[in-house]
């Protein structure tokens, strides 16, 4: 007990100092940080197809578990002596204070935190050791019965829960922005946008038949990144430069994007990891200044083929500038999802949007930096690990009803799904049913070629097993290939299939 209440001390203290000086310091965080950027790929895409969005959540318990294993081991050796105990807890107390001097942004405050955590965590466990020793073999003057060793130790551990526990959570209310995203969904509502998006008409979706909803909610949209904790940012303390191969250089605050002309369009975004028939696509209005403008503003260089893009929490990638500077492309410098501020956790208080491309190179979140240089001169983040440079999204489609291995009536039946093909748009989508021939579709109203598109028809099929196929068309003309593919290195390929039964 007293090995496990000394490190949650020290984690829950090391929390709430890096609240205040700086959260991407936070000892549990900064090693877990750690763990993701070095993990090797294959790890990584097992942690994405087995636990999709939860894969944080699953690492952040693991870590919990494999701490509390070593916190309870170094209490059980130092039954009799403290030195196990310390030297424990002082180790895990270098492995923080390493996690936040090697990541990929740091300054000297990030030392604070995991050196009060691992004085807290060593003060603890000496102190409850002496009691529990001095519990053990005291007697009180008057009666002479033995010290509860018992009461003592509920005491002071219930003391050190409390603290602990108000420790991590004074931690996490010290980094919010909550404040700061009313007053940018408030100042939002205010402003005249130079171009909204056209309006979703009725007929550009199904849910009635199962498909998602055209918008999808901001608490409903993917994500996927490496932070596991959100950066917190107010939106008045924002600066991004812009600098590197270009004529022009120049920082652009929160208040300088408030006064260009903004703009909204809806988007589908796509992830790479996506599996053939996966859920990580989604559709928003991102409201947001143009990317082109303030790249041609800067003077992108001759011989510059990337925009080189860092997070706040150090995270980075490359853009290939000819797509950013392509005409009608439409990428953004997104401060708006779906009527207000973007939520934290997609970026706030800015990020990158860009029609087309998979996000690992288009979609930097909490982006602070940009550089115009080459690829040949810094790979990004994915680009070091094995995925393409370059990474136009794919046509693809999904079966979203019937479901994988339902069992529905006898009858006629309804199968419905999505398509996307960014940016050109989708002008078809086929379905056969137990290898037969391919039918054609009927296809929801199209809102924009950056956009997914519904599909459903009809059958009428007999009992037993079935299993029915999609494939789309892009709008070039382009079909989607029956070749299939793993996400890496520049996403999945093949035609989804679903297996269901008739009773």
């Amino acid at each position: 007990m007293i090995g496990l209440l000394a490190v949650a001390a020290a984690l829950g203290f090391g929390h709430l100092v890096a609240g205040v000086v700086s959260p991407a310091s936070s000892p549990f965080l900064a090693v877990g940080d750690t763990v993701i950027r070095f993990s090797p790929q294959f790890l990584t895409e097992f942690a994405k197809a087995t636990f999709g969005v939860a894969d944080k959540p699953v690492l952040l318990t693991g870590m919990a578990v494999v701490i509390a294993v070593v916190a309870a081991a170094a209490g059980l050796a130092s039954r009799r002596r403290r030195g196990p105990g310390v030297v424990a807890v002082s180790v895990l107390g270098v492995l923080g204070l390493a996690a936040a001097v090697f990541a990929p942004v740091f300054s000297p405050l990030d030392l604070v935190a995991p050196l009060v955590a691992s004085a807290v965590g060593v003060a603890v466990f000496v102190g409850l050791h002496a009691l529990a020793l001095r519990a053990c073999g005291a007697r009180t003057a008057d009666s002479g019965a033995r010290l509860s060793r018992r009461a003592v130790l509920v005491g002071s551990s219930a003391a050190v829960a409390v603290m602990s526990v108000g420790a991590g959570l004074g931690g996490m209310l010290l980094s919010g922005v909550g404040d700061s995203r009313q007053r940018v969904t408030a100042q939002l509502a205010r402003v005249r946008l130079a171009k909204r998006a056209p309006a979703i008409p009725a007929g550009a979706a199904f849910p009635e038949l199962g498909t998602p909803t055209f918008l999808t909610a901001n608490r409903d949209f993917y994500r996927i990144d490496v932070a596991l904790r959100v950066p917190a940012q107010r939106a008045q303390d924002w600066t991004m430069p812009i600098h590197g191969m270009v004529d022009n250089p120049f920082t652009l605050t929160f208040d300088d994007l408030l006064t260009r002309p903004l703009v909204e369009r809806t988007i589908t975004m796509t992830c790479v990891s996506n599996p053939i028939g996966g859920d990580l696509v989604s559709t928003a209005n991102f409201v947001g200044v143009e990317l082109r403008d303030l790249l041609l503003e800067a003077g992108i260089r001759p011989g510059a083929d990337q925009i080189y893009s860092t997070s706040i929490d150090g995270w980075y990638t490359g853009t290939p500038s000819e797509v950013l500077l392509e005409p009608g492309r439409g990428a953004l410098l997104a401060i708006g999802m779906n009527g207000e501020a973007l939520p934290p956790e997609h970026g706030f208080p800015v990020r990158m949007v860009v029609p087309g491309l998979y996000g690992y190179v288009s979609a930097t979140k909490w982006v602070v930096d940009m550089e115009a240089t080459t690829f040949d001169a810094k790979p990004g983040y994915w680009l070091e690990r094995g995925w393409a440079q370059k990474a136009p999204i794919k046509t693809q489609s999904r079966i979203d009803t019937p479901r994988g291995f339902a069992t529905l009536p006898a009858g006629r039946l309804v199968v419905a799904g999505i398509a996307w093909s960014q940016p050109v748009g989708v002008s078809r989508v086929e379905v056969r049913m137990d290898g037969g021939a391919w039918q054609e579709a009927e296809l929801s109203t199209e809102v924009t070629g950056d956009t997914w598109r519904m599909w459903r028809r009809e059958f009428d099929l007999s009992p037993g097993s079935h299993t029915v196929q999609t494939r789309a068309t892009d709008s070039n003309g382009l079909t989607q290939t029956e070749q299939r593919a793993d996400p890496i290195p520049d996403g999945a390929s093949g035609w989804p299939a679903t297996i269901f039964s008739v009773a």
